[in-house]
This record gives structure tokens, C-alpha cells and sequence, in this order.
């Protein structure tokens, strides 16, 4: 897929978080009518809601795609266990995620659904927020998996 792997990271790691960061910053937005900040927060708050959770965002892929290295990866990634980080990668990124809807809904408070938004049985986090954290980052595994092939 990728060449030997010894050069293949770095652009890889630089596609990987402006990809991620421009889903997520155009999922934010999107997504932000499920949330009771649409309606009870001025244009501005909305903006910075959308703006401070795109940075969190970009940390949380970050960050699970570091763990999943850590845990799955060799030197020669991405050329070599590239589906095993793929998929540690969208499975912490929506592990973390389950954490912090529940932690930031349950215990904090620190944000609130609309009745518009539908939310899973059993784990009560929302699936907007839940499905970004598999369709983006799968997407963006697979976009640069043949993009990034060797040539």
C-alpha cells in the first residue's frame, strides 16, 4: 500500500489531522441544531461551541491515533499494520467519546440535547456525535489508504 514505511508517516500524520480537522469542524456546525445551545445561545457562543469543540476534536484524533500506534503499530507504519491502527484509532476515538457525552450530559452538565437529537438506549449519548467518530475517521483511514498508495 504505502511504500517501505521508513517515509510514509509524517505525510501521512499531516493529512490525517487536516482531514480530521476539517470533517469535524464542518460536522460541529452541523450537527450544532441537535444541541440546546442553538437555541438558548447567541451567534456568537454558537461559533466558539463549534470552534472550541473542532480543537477538541483534533486532540481526541490525535490522540487516538498516538494510542493506537503505541498499542499496534511497528517502524514501518503506515506501510505495515495499517488497518490494525485504522481500527484502534476509531475504536479509542469512539470510546473516548461515549466517555465524554455521558461524562459532559450526566455528571457536569456542561452541555444538553435537543429533543431532536436522537440518542442511543442504554449508553444515552447522542448519535450525531457518536457516528462522527466513525465516519470521519473511517473516512479518512480509507481516503488516504488509496491516496497515499505507493506509486
Amino acid at each position: 500500500m504505502f511504500n517501505d514505511g521508513r517515509n510514509d508517516w509524517l505525510p501521512f500524520l499531516r493529512r490525517y489531522i487536516a482531514l480530521m480537522a476539517l470533517g469535524n469542524l464542518a460536522w460541529e456546525f452541523a450537527h450544532m441544531p441537535l444541541y440546546t445551545l442553538w437555541e438558548t445561545g447567541t451567534r456568537g457562543e454558537i461559533v466558539f461551541a463549534a470552534l472550541h469543540c473542532t480543537g477538541g476534536d483534533i486532540l481526541i484524533a490525535l490522540a487516538a491515533l498516538m494510542a493506537a500506534l503505541f498499542l499496534f503499530g511497528n517502524g514501518r507504519w503506515p506501510a505495515q499494520s495499517y488497518g490494525r491502527v485504522a481500527i484502534a484509532t476509531v475504536v479509542i476515538g469512539l470510546a473516548y467519546t461515549l466517555f465524554s457525552e455521558w461524562f459532559n450530559i450526566e455528571i457536569r452538565a456542561a452541555w444538553a440535547y435537543r429533543d431532536l437529537m436522537p440518542v442511543i438506549p442504554f449508553v444515552d449519548a447522542g448519535l450525531s456525535p457518536v457516528a462522527q467518530w466513525i465516519v470521519l475517521p473511517g473516512l479518512t483511514f480509507w481516503w488516504l489508504g488509496h491516496t497515499m498508495k505507493k506509486r
